[in-house]
């Protein structure tokens, strides 16, 4: 396929989803052979086209999940114990980022982490104020920079998990990514679920009310909303940012990655 556009301003943001990288069915479980395939795919990319800017983020997975649904952390944080569950589920998603990193070091990705814990205020479950110099930064270096679904301290619920998809919500209003690629277990978005038999290939927001009695939640715990609330978010943040393409697909499927990151649309693509 031919290589996309050069331009010093192309920006795209991936996600790795928990369900992909992680066994969200077995507590802390890595899917480590997936994880370093991912890795190179994205790295083979990011040979081929230098100029790209691009930022990865990770779900929580089997990291975190199940200690945030135990604790309730996503709905607020206000006694001892549950500020220690906070902890222990910052602990898990800190944990799985560096093995995300080091995957990608591993592949030849100048990639580091930035934890959104450290820099991150909500305020009652949505992200009021963020810091992104760095992040900027590490972009205009040249450098892969890696954020997280993580915990954070929130103004009115004392302490909250953002997903990455409430991360990049926020990202993309300040940076303007042309494609926000969600890479997940499912091929996209199905007509059929649980069946799976027949995708939608586009979604717009004409279209959406169509859609919301067919999508259904992920097989397993999840405390920041199943396929539903992606492709909600994803709708609007197409509507806020002019141009913007939103592209639910497998990266379970080998090549899945390079291709959504070189400009195919496998999946399903949503946009206004």
């Amino acid at each position: 396929m031919e290589k996309l556009a050069s331009t010093a301003h192309y920006l795209q943001f991936l996600k790795l989803g928990g369900s992909l990288i992680t066994d969200k069915t077995q507590a802390r479980t890595l899917r480590g052979n997936v994880l370093k395939r991912l890795a190179e795919e994205i790295a083979r990319f990011h040979q081929d086209n230098p100029e790209m800017k691009l930022l990865i983020g990770n779900g929580a997975g089997s990291f975190g999940h199940v200690t945030a649904k135990k604790f309730g952390t996503r709905q607020g944080v206000k006694t001892n114990e549950e500020w220690r569950g906070f902890v222990q589920v910052w602990q898990e998603a800190a944990t799985l980022s560096q093995y995300v990193v080091f995957a990608l070091q591993e592949a030849g990705l100048p990639a580091l982490v930035i934890h959104p814990s450290s820099s991150v205020i909500a305020t009652d479950g949505l992200v009021a104020s963020w810091d992104i110099a760095p992040l900027q930064a590490a972009l205009q270096a040249g450098l892969v920079p890696v954020i997280h679904g993580d915990v954070t301290f929130d103004t009115l619920r004392g302490g909250t998990i953002l997903s990455t998809e409430d991360l990049f919500g926020y990202l993309a209003n300040q940076l303007k990514p042309s494609r926000v690629l969600l890479a997940g277990m499912e091929a996209g978005v199905w007509q059929d679920y649980p069946t799976c038999t027949k995708l939608y290939s586009l979604i717009t927001t004409n279209t959406l009310p169509e859609v919301v009695p067919a999508l259904s939640g992920s097989r397993a715990d999840d405390v920041t909303g199943g396929m539903l609330s992606k492709v909600e978010q994803s709708l609007d943040l197409a509507r806020q940012v002019t141009g913007l393409e939103v592209l639910i697909f497998s990266g379970e499927q080998p090549q899945n990655v390079g291709k959504a990151l070189r400009g195919e649309n496998i999946g399903t693509l949503l946009r206004t």
